[in-house]
């Protein structure tokens, strides 16, 4: 480490021991808080490898107010992950190595106090993504010779588990919330972003014939981008063997204002009003709008800050400059309007003519 001023010295070497331990924790057979554990340490490294990268840039990470440093029992408070990404990254804010690490600060907050093995198999691929992207920036800024990679062997594997996340859920549903929030997070990421392998590490591993070579590696890392034409239609065949074409869509997990009033009202029993002699559905897009202004889950139309929604029952559309809602919104709408007189309530807000978007 010559030539690196003293604290860059320090956070490095505290960045690839905490990397060190994050991949140790996670390998462990018996660890059942693989990636709540491996999460915490992961953090860590990242932050303190922000923090040895602006060091070493003569840039100190430390937080600021009113032209001085802030300080903690006679320490400067350093910057967190989140502030370090916005100097790091800047305006770049759809990065996906950005994205990666924006998607694990929250995450963390919400399992480290839980073990959620029944997440491990979900999530790896973006834990696998977190540990590349973290050796490709220490080689970058510091050199070949502060990797991991020439530290760490492949881990022996038993086959993971197949669970899904909707599976977690009903096997235990207590883990709904921190579901809820990777769907969500998933969910707002655009498809190019979801489909980078610095957001999300994927691969398969397809047992083949002994290599007569007893110097060939048993297992080799391909990147897809440098194979041939004839190796990616070769490749292409053999995936298409082992699992079905997965294709980036987005809005994947929202749904219209009009398919939310079909879901409630047939959850209500479908009933209905007369309105001028004949029977029309009681609950209508403009009872659905007195809904979400009720219970406050995204911002009137027109408003200057149309993303400030509940992630839980509403997303907001950049590109179509319209909201989407979860299947969560339609079940609380259906729990609640099962209570006559908080529907009877806002049927007749809805009588009145009240001047509201039907959307």
């Amino acid at each position: 480490m010559r030539g690196l001023p003293r604290k860059a010295k320090g956070a490095l070497e505290k960045a690839r021991d905490s990397a060190l331990l994050a991949v140790e924790v996670y390998n462990k057979p018996a660890v059942k808080f693989k990636s709540g554990g491996y999460i915490t340490l992961m953090v860590i490294a990242w932050t303190a490898l922000f923090h040895a990268i602006f060091f070493k840039r003569k840039r100190k990470p430390f937080r600021k107010e009113h032209g001085r440093f802030l300080r903690i029992e006679n320490d400067f408070m350093h910057w967190e992950l989140a502030e370090c990404l916005s100097q790091f990254f800047k305006a770049d804010t759809g990065n996906p190595v950005r994205k990666n690490l924006e998607f694990f600060i929250p995450l963390r907050n919400r399992i480290e106090h839980r073990s959620m093995p029944e997440l491990d198999a979900s999530i790896f691929g973006e834990c696998q993504a977190m540990l590349l992207n973290f050796d490709e920036l220490l080689e970058k800024e510091f050199g070949a010779k502060y990797c991991l990679r020439e530290c760490l062997s492949f881990s022996l594997q038993l086959f993971p588990s197949s669970e899904s996340l909707v599976d977690t859920v009903k096997h235990k549903p207590e883990s709904k919330p921190i579901v809820e929030f990777i769907q969500q997070f998933r969910s707002t990421i655009s498809p190019e972003v979801s489909a980078s392998g610095k957001y999300s590490f994927k691969a398969f591993l397809i047992q083949v014939a002994n290599h007569r070579s007893e110097n060939a590696l048993p297992v080799q890392f391909v990147h897809y981008d440098r194979l041939s034409d004839e190796e990616k239609k070769q490749l292409g065949h053999v995936v298409a063997m082992v699992k079905f074409k997965e294709v980036p869509v987005a809005n994947l997990n929202s749904i219209r204002a009009g398919d939310v009033v079909k879901k409630v009202q047939t959850g209500l029993g479908n009933p209905k009003i007369d309105r001028g002699g004949k029977l029309v559905d009681r609950f209508n897009l403009a009872v659905h709008a007195r809904c979400w202004k009720r219970f406050k889950v995204r911002p009137a139309s027109g408003s200057n800050a149309p993303q400030e929604t509940n992630w839980k029952y509403c997303i907001y559309d950049l590109r179509h400059n319209d909201y989407g809602y979860t299947q969560a919104w339609a079940d609380f709408l259906i729990e609640k309007l099962k209570d006559p007189t908080e529907f009877d309530a806002l049927c007749r807000s809805n009588q009145a003519g009240d001047a509201i978007k039907l959307t």
